[in-house]
Parts: C-alpha cells; sequence; structure tokens
C-alpha cells in the first residue's frame, strides 16, 4: 500500500490533528470554556509525545485523566470549527500533563481498539500513592501483577520504585523471589516484594 493510501484510511479528524502539530497551530473553540487552556504549547512540545487515539470522543478521557494527577493540566485543544468533520466546538485533540509527562488524545478512532501491547506505566514511592492510582484508575479493582485496565480501555502499569532495583539485582535468587512473590498478585504489596527481595 502507497504512502497516499495510507494517509486516506485515516480518519478526517486524525488527519486534522495532525496537521494542526506539525503546522505548530491548533484550532480554537471561538468560545472556549474556562477550562480551555489560554496559550498553545505546540512550539514547545517535546520530541516524543504518547499520543493515544479514543474511539468517538477523546473528551472524558481528557477530563477524567487530569483530575486522576495532581499536576495534571489541559495544555492545549483543538476543536471543530463550524462547518467541521465534527460538531462545532467538540475536541479534535488536547494534549494534557500528568504527573510531568506530555500526552496527546485525539478523538474519532473507529478502526481500533487499545490493548495491553501499549501502557502508561506510573512508578510509585509509597504503598499508599499505588493505592490511590489503583483505586482511581480501575474499572473494578481488579488486575494482575500491577496492571490495570481504565473505563476507557487503556492499560496500566502501578509499580513501586523499587520494584525496578529489585529486578535488576545481579543475584538471580533475588529477582526470582520477588519475580515468584509478584507473579499471583493483583495490585501489588510493596512489603511482601520486599520480604521476598530479602529471603524472608
Amino acid at each position: 500500500m502507497s504512502r497516499m493510501q495510507r494517509m486516506r484510511t485515516l480518519s478526517p479528524s486524525l488527519l486534522l490533528a495532525a496537521s494542526s502539530l506539525l503546522t505548530g497551530c491548533a484550532l480554537q473553540d471561538p468560545k472556549p470554556t474556562s477550562a480551555a487552556p489560554a496559550t498553545s504549547t505546540t512550539a514547545t512540545m517535546p520530541k516524543i509525545t504518547p499520543a493515544l487515539w479514543f474511539p468517538n470522543d477523546a473528551e472524558p478521557a481528557v477530563r477524567f485523566y487530569v483530575s486522576v494527577f495532581a499536576d495534571g493540566k489541559i495544555l492545549d485543544e483543538a476543536r471543530w470549527p463550524e462547518g467541521g468533520f465534527g460538531p462545532k466546538g467538540s475536541l479534535i485533540s488536547a494534549t494534557i500533563r500528568i504527573a510531568g509527562m506530555e500526552l496527546l488524545a485525539i478523538s474519532g478512532n473507529t478502526q481500533s481498539t487499545f490493548n495491553q501491547s501499549m501502557s502508561l506505566m506510573v512508578t510509585c514511592e509509597t504503598q499508599a500513592e499505588m493505592d490511590t492510582y489503583w483505586q482511581k484508575l480501575s474499572v473494578d479493582g481488579k488486575g494482575q501483577c500491577g496492571w490495570i485496565k481504565d473505563k476507557f480501555g487503556v492499560t496500566w502499569q502501578i509499580i513501586p520504585r523499587e520494584l525496578l532495583t529489585m529486578m535488576a539485582d545481579k543475584d538471580p535468587a533475588k529477582v526470582k523471589r520477588v519475580s515468584e512473590a509478584m507473579m499471583p498478585m493483583e495490585k501489588l504489596d510493596l512489603a511482601a516484594l520486599r520480604r521476598a527481595y530479602a529471603g524472608k
């Protein structure tokens, strides 16, 4: 399939969102709500930004994610003008910042769904922090090995920072004990992982 043919398979909303990013401009609702950002940040976006293409309207996901994280903020929005492919004022795309990371949310996906081959990892310092994000992001509190799926189908990993050090240990016996302790867990238990790491 040629490049032009591939481009034609994309939805108009994704094409326009991509165009707005490449040109460094964002279409704005002429009468933005109080939640809309005052300035555009596309010129200062990181070199790599995760982009999530949501079925239909990405706005509920955008509002939800910025409410979950203490530093959550909408940095930029693009909205359909009069005569656009979507209802006037509806969201094309939004750039948000959550836990220090910028994320692009795009509306209008009718071709695919999210799956566990892509996940967002939240690195936590304490069990209490893990408990908070697990409760806010999970649909029913169910998961496996610290992995959960939110109500929009996006997969998250809620892990303690210490786990990264444990799994990188040069002692294979320690790594094996931690792995065996972790496998049956739904939400990760930091105290239990520490005990396994110590061989207790």
